[in-house]
C-alpha cells in the first residue's frame, strides 16, 4: 500500500479559486481580523472542556448518590465531547485556532480526554477526508462498511434498511473509536506510509496510544466504578449514554454535509483523476445547514459552515458566517453549486432520504434512467 493520490483537474477553471482566495485575503485586510481564535472561541473553549469536566469530577468525587444526577452527568458529559470534538479540537488540529503551532498542538490534545488519539484524527480527516472528499476508495468517512454511503459501494440485502438503523449505528461511532478503530488505523496508516506523514513510526504511535487510553480508562471507567456507589452495570450504562449522545451528535453534524441528494460522489479514473478542481469538487460535494441559527452554529464549532470549512480549512470557525456571502456570491458568479439547507432538519431530512435511496437501490435506477 502506498500514500493515496488522486489528481484533480487543474485546468477547470482554475481562477474561481484564485479569486477567491483574493476576496477571503482582502475581507480579513479590511477588517483587520486574525484568521485564527479570537477572544469568543477561548470561551468557548473554557466552557466546552467545563461541560466535560466538571460532570466527570462531580462524579469522582462521591457527591453523586443518586441514578438520576449519575445519569444527568453523563449526559452532561456527553454534550462535552460533543462540543471538545466538534468546536475546539476542531480547528486546532486544523491548525486554525492560533499562529503558535505549539498553541495548536496543546488544544488538540483535548481529544485525547475524549478517548481518541490526534495523529489518527489527523490522517483520516485533513489528510483524506478533506483531500479527497465523497471519492471513492479515499474519503474514509463514507467507507464504514455497514453502510452505503456512495453509489460506487456495493449494495447488500441489509442496506435496505440503513436509514432505519444508522442512528443506532452513528450512537455507537465513539465508543468503537475509543475501543478498537486507533488501533485498526494504526495498521492500516503505517502500511500505506501515513504515519509519516504526522512524523511517528508505528511503534511510537501505538505506545501513545495504549498510554494515552489507559489514562482515559482510568479516570473515566475505573475510578468512577470505584468511587461510585452504585452496581457496575449501572455506571457503564451511563459511560454508554455519554458515547452514544456524542456519537449520534458527530454523526448528524458530519454526515448531512456530504451524503446529502444534492451532494456529487466520484470514482477515479484509471489516472487516478476526477474532472474537477479541487475547490470545485469541494463546492460540489459539501453542503450547509441551518446557518441562521446563532446556537446550532456556535455549539458545532461553525460547522453548518462546511462549505467555508473545506475550501478555508486553515481558517478558525468563527468566521466562517461573514465568509459565507463571499464564497456564495463567487459561486454565483462562476455558475458553481452551493448547496445550501435552511433548517437542519431539512439536512437531516435529505441526509435520511438518501441513505434509504441507496439501500433500496432507488437511487440506482434513477440515475440509470437519467
Amino acid at each position: 500500500m502506498s500514500i493515496p493520490v488522486v489528481r484533480f483537474n487543474i485546468n477547470d477553471r482554475p481562477e474561481f479559486h484564485k479569486e477567491l482566495r483574493k476576496r477571503v485575503n482582502a475581507h480579513f485586510k479590511e477588517t483587520g481580523k486574525s484568521q485564527n481564535a479570537d477572544s469568543s472561541m477561548v470561551i468557548k473553549t473554557i466552557f466546552m472542556v467545563c461541560l466535560y469536566t466538571f460532570p466527570l469530577i462531580a462524579l469522582i468525587s462521591s457527591y453523586v448518590t443518586s441514578f438520576p444526577v449519575m445519569m444527568a452527568m453523563w449526559v452532561l458529559m456527553g454534550f462535552g465531547m460533543s462540543g471538545i470534538g466538534l468546536a475546539v479540537m476542531h480547528d486546532a488540529n486544523h491548525g486554525a485556532y492560533s499562529k503558535n503551532p505549539r498553541v495548536n498542538k496543546a488544544v488538540g490534545r483535548l481529544l485525547i480526554m475524549v478517548g481518541g488519539y490526534p495523529p489518527n484524527w489527523k490522517i483520516q480527516h485533513n489528510v483524506l477526508h478533506h483531500s479527497f472528499t465523497n471519492v471513492q476508495g479515499y474519503d474514509e468517512d463514507i467507507e464504514t462498511g455497514s453502510m452505503r454511503f456512495s453509489p460506487e459501494q456495493p449494495r447488500r440485502a441489509i442496506f435496505r434498511f440503513q436509514a432505519y438503523y444508522a442512528t443506532f449505528l452513528y450512537g455507537l461511532m465513539t465508543i468503537y473509536w475509543f475501543v478498537a478503530k486507533d488501533f485498526v488505523q494504526l495498521l492500516r496508516y503505517n502500511k500505506m506510509g501515513l504515519l509519516e506523514t504526522q512524523g511517528l513510526t508505528f511503534w511510537q504511535a501505538f505506545g501513545h496510544i495504549i498510554f494515552q487510553k489507559t489514562l482515559y480508562t482510568i479516570f473515566v471507567i475505573v475510578l468512577p466504578l470505584m468511587i461510585l456507589d452504585f452496581p457496575w452495570w449501572q455506571v457503564m450504562i451511563g459511560f454508554g449514554t455519554m458515547h452514544f449522545i456524542c456519537g449520534v451528535f458527530l454523526a448528524y453534524i458530519f454526515q448531512p454535509a456530504h451524503v446529502l441528494e444534492e451532494t456529487a460522489f466520484f470514482s477515479p479514473d484509471e489516472e487516478s483523476s476526477v474532472e474537477n478542481s479541487w475547490a470545485i469538487h469541494q463546492l460540489r460535494t459539501t453542503a450547509n445547514f441551518a446557518n441562521d441559527s446563532k446556537l446550532l452554529s456556535w455549539f458545532v464549532g461553525g460547522l453548518n459552515f462546511q462549505v467555508e470549512h473545506h475550501l478555508f480549512p486553515n481558517i478558525c470557525h468563527v468566521h466562517y458566517k461573514e465568509l459565507s456571502p463571499i464564497v456564495k456570491q463567487l459561486a454565483m458568479e462562476y455558475d458553481l453549486p452551493y448547496h445550501q439547507h435552511k433548517t437542519f432538519y431539512d439536512a437531516l431530512k435529505s441526509h435520511f432520504t438518501l441513505l434509504n435511496d441507496f439501500g433500496t437501490g432507488a437511487y440506482d435506477v434513477r440515475m440509470a434512467r437519467a
